[in-house]
């Protein structure tokens, strides 16, 4: 029996999958089971930060799994305390504090409950807790209940009503629309400081301002969603700060990135005050108000501190940002009509497509047709939308390995 149809017998058709097995990979590159070459822009959707088989992650996951592979969160965890200590102080450089998940979808529904506990502990005039968390079209916080809830894309939702209550998506950058949508159940504003999913749009610095000022007005919880963003992807240990470097969030999550590979998804909680006791906001999530059977475990932990320390100490947050501007710079000299635009900051860029100009079969978007072209030449990228592929390399990607990956993509889009 093939793999392919293994998959069709023995597992759920969650996903449409492309036609490619692979089963290895090293640095950059990725091989299949015919032994072909690729090179992996895709890298898991923004996972793999140190591309595939790093020495330095390779080295943390055997000796840790050789060691200690899992105990309960019912005992200290001394890798997952200097887990979060690195956060907090290399990355977030904000006080707070860090609880671990599996997952960003899970980190994400972690911050919605921060905001619900918020919400009673700061309630509505009347003494009613307030609920609501005001989201944007476009977004993507998830595969969970509350992840999709939260998600200001209908396509997530189909099938599965009802929603989970509690949830708003208003258009994105949109001043005006924000101002007008605050409620007296309102507790929490969650957005993501470049949305991946929804096509790599960039929120405007102003729209970023505006959310900081509103949220400090109205005692609303600013809540940032920076899991495809985080750790250097976007050109800054947190991408906000490639955007508005003076904001300072209330809570962040994360994923992807940050464990190279291993799953494995935190959020941060700040710890300033919020009422004239000085009650911490992280304090009011206490013990049994959250929990997590695999989060922070030892060996995710171990490689987690393994890839955010290689991020940091090789500065690969500029490599990010130097590459994007080589990025950008070649295929604006291309002058090729079927670009419409780059979008997106570092690593994290979006190519928007015109769409008219390439022959979509029925059931397909013109991102799907350049995404499949370009992989039958040997280029791994994944689609952002209909219309938008993206470029998400490993953060230690070289300049030879990148102007490989341009002229592929030129050879193709110069052939619509």
């Amino acid at each position: 029996m093939t793999v392919s149809e293994s998959f069709q017998q023995y597992v759920l058709p969650t996903y449409g999958r492309f036609p490619l097995v692979p089963v290895r990979g090293e640095g950059v590159r990725l091989w299949d089971e015919n032994d072909r070459s690729y090179l992996d822009f895709c890298t898991g959707i923004a996972v793999c930060s140190l591309g595939h088989a790093h020495p330095r992650l390779t080295k943390a996951i055997r000796e840790q799994a050789g060691t200690l592979l899992h105990v309960s969160n019912l005992y200290q965890i001394p890798q997952q305390a200097e887990l979060a200590r690195t956060i907090v102080e290399d990355h977030v450089e904000l006080p707070g504090k860090v609880f671990f998940s599996n997952s960003g979808a899970e980190a994400n529904d972690g911050l919605v409950k921060t905001a619900r506990r918020f919400g009673h502990k700061r309630p509505q005039a009347d003494g009613s807790p307030r609920f609501e968390v005001l989201t944007f079209q476009q977004s993507f916080h998830g595969r969970t209940l509350g992840g999709i809830a939260a998600t200001g894309q209908d396509k997530v939702k189909e099938g599965f009503d009802p929603m989970l209550p509690g949830f708003r998506h208003l258009p994105f950058n949109d001043v005006a629309a924000l101002k007008a949508a605050i409620r007296p159940e309102t507790v929490a504003i969650l957005l993501e400081p470049i949305q991946g999913e929804g096509g790599v749009n960039v929120a405007t610095p102003g729209f970023l301002a505006t959310v900081a000022k509103l949220c400090q007005q109205h005692d609303l919880l600013l809540l940032l969603d920076e899991v495809q963003t985080g750790f250097g992807r976007c050109g800054e240990a947190m991408a906000w700060r490639a955007v508005a470097p003076a904001l300072e969030p209330d809570g962040i999550s994360w994923a992807k990135g940050m464990g190279g590979g291993v799953p494995i998804g935190a959020f941060w909680v700040s710890d300033r005050a919020i009422d004239s006791d000085d009650t911490a906001l992280s304090s009011l999530m206490n013990p049994g108000s959250h929990g997590s059977t695999y989060g922070g475990n030892p060996l995710v932990c171990a490689a987690s501190l393994a890839v955010l320390d290689e991020i940091r100490e090789q500065n690969l947050a500029h490599n990010a940002r130097r590459q994007e501007q080589r990025i950008r710079s070649a295929i604006q000299s291309w002058n090729l009509p079927i670009v419409t635009e780059v979008r997106g900051k570092g690593l994290l860029l979006g190519i928007g497509l015109d769409a008219s100009k390439i022959d979509v079969p029925e059931g397909k978007t013109a991102a799907l047709v350049v995404v499949t072209q370009l992989m039958e030449h040997g280029l791994l990228v994944p689609p952002a939308g209909p219309s938008t592929f993206r470029l998400l390399p490993p953060l230690n990607v070289t300049d030879a390995e990148v102007d490989e990956a341009l002229e592929t993509i030129r050879q193709v889009l110069s052939a619509f």
